[in-house]
């Protein structure tokens, strides 16, 4: 692609341009790298349009930096080469270091030459490349344009991993033939008659053959989280959300309210991984990126490209623990911060007798994936949380997967609504105050916070179970 062709005919182009005007940096300068970026990238203008054209820009300095080096070096160093432009990737290398702490590829941006007139100054950044470490089928780049929070510490797990005692048996034998759909062949979804796997949403499949949730599963779902007391309830005998641990006593149960699921199809089922009916397992699909907020919330993630309705984001990964794991960790935590732990009590009010073992929990304070980041957001949040049946035939485990409520653009932050209750003084989840900026916040009474969402600040010791009622009324 000639540099005419990109100045004169593209429209891209010349709003990249815009940008490094604004910045004095003169079009000669920016055609050869923006060239370059885009020829690397295959095209594909995401990428150095992010963050208004963070990327461009950092490149265009980089060579610089290189440039000027290189001007100046030594004799001894005149027999290198210096690369004048590199691809996106390699791009990242420049100043790439290694985290000790999670093993991370992070890039530190230094700092930024001044520009003759002495206005710009460059911000400290962090940078990587990819926070899963490979471990999806898409990279996930982390961001900080603020500069003002030290990258967060945490193992990068794609699937949930047993911290110690919990129980989780996940066996074939233990599905049974009218449990799985073993005659199926290819994709469920283009059979005349839906299979077996589909009772659980009542004969009907949740999703559509193009991978969305379908708009009446969703909605239905959202009425349930917005009405719970709509909808029917079991309840504990002994509820593990109402143990007194220094009493060895228990509440009462508030009650548990029986969610609607997806069954999924899995290992016993003779369709493929290709099938429509296999969207969580399939895994993270959309192109993400946890950022940096510039309203107080900390980090949060955001999406990379316009999502429709009914959109799989991402699975809730973390550690399984048992409900007294969960908050013996609380009490013996001294960190600051960490994050929103997930009660899967579908099924213990069904239980006559539940042993703490079968109380399962999910915290991804120390182990987890990219949702750690999602913030809260009161009411209006673009995403929902629904529970999710693969491995097992029953509820005693299963899966939190995230969808969109609705239309999502590129950039915009991915939220979701936790359903705490920020008047109830009794609950222990009120480590931090709602800065979520919504009209309809449920904690409008306190202005000037910085409190976090997902990744939040930690809870001291609590009488009661981390994860309790409001908890529990959410994720059922």
């Amino acid at each position: 692609m000639q540099q005419a062709m990109l100045t004169n005919k593209d429209e891209k182009v010349l709003k990249a341009l815009e940008r490094t005007r604004q910045l004095d940096i003169p079009d000669e300068k920016t055609m050869p790298v923006l060239m370059k970026l885009l020829e690397e990238a295959g095209g594909n203008w995401s990428y150095i349009k992010l963050d208004n054209y963070t990327a461009l820009v950092d490149a265009i300095y980089s060579v610089e930096d290189e440039n000027k080096q290189s001007e100046g070096s030594s004799n001894g160093n005149r027999g290198k080469n210096l690369k004048v432009i590199d691809s996106p990737a390699t791009l990242k290398k420049t100043y790439e270091t290694r985290s000790a702490s999670s093993g991370s590829s992070i890039q530190v941006v230094q700092k930024q030459p001044q520009l003759s007139n002495g206005d710009r100054k460059r911000k400290y950044k962090s940078r990587i490349a990819d926070i899963t470490k490979g471990s999806e089928s898409v990279k996930i780049p982390l961001v900080d344009d603020v500069g003002s929070e030290a990258v967060p510490k945490f193992t990068y797990i794609p699937h949930n991993i047993v911290y110690q005692s919990a129980y989780l048996h996940v066996s074939l034998a233990r599905i049974s033939d009218e449990d799985c759909c073993a005659n199926c062949k290819g994709n469920c979804l283009s059979a005349d008659f839906p299979c077996t796997c589909a009772r659980e949403t009542s004969g009907e499949y949740a999703y559509t053959k193009e991978g969305l949730l379908k708009e009446k599963f969703l909605d239905t779902c959202l009425k349930m989280k917005k009405e719970p007391d709509s909808f029917p309830k079991v309840y504990c005998k002994d509820c593990p959300l109402e143990r007194d641990h220094d009493k060895g006593t228990y509440g009462k149960c508030d009650g548990h309210l029986i969610r609607k699921f997806i069954k999924e199809c899995w290992r016993k089922c003779g369709c493929d991984m290709q099938c429509g009916n296999r969207v969580v397992q399939r895994g993270i699909r959309c192109q993400l990126q946890v950022y940096f907020t510039q309203e107080g919330k900390g980090w949060g993630l955001r999406t990379l490209q316009d999502l429709p309705k009914g959109t799989f984001i991402c699975e809730y990964i973390g550690e399984i623990l048992t409900n007294t794991e969960l908050y013996d960790r609380n009490v013996r935590s001294s960190s600051e911060r960490h994050t929103y732990p997930v009660t899967l009590d579908a099924d213990w009010g069904s239980e006559k007798d539940l042993k703490d073992e079968e109380a399962l929990c999910l915290d991804a304070t120390i182990c987890g994936n990219v949702a750690r980041f999602i913030n809260h957001r009161c009411e209006d949040a673009n995403m929902i949380d629904i529970p999710i049946e693969i491995e097992t035939p029953d509820r005693h485990y299963y899966h939190i997967a995230f969808f969109t409520l609705r239309d999502v653009k590129a950039m915009d932050e991915l939220t979701w609504d936790y359903m705490i209750d920020f008047n109830d003084k009794s609950h222990p989840v009120k480590a931090f105050r709602c800065c979520c900026g919504s009209e309809s916040c449920r904690d409008r009474k306190i202005k000037g916070s910085q409190g976090k969402s997902i990744e939040r600040r930690k809870i001291v010791s609590a009488k009661k179970q981390q994860g309790s009622k409001e908890v529990s009324k959410k994720r059922k």
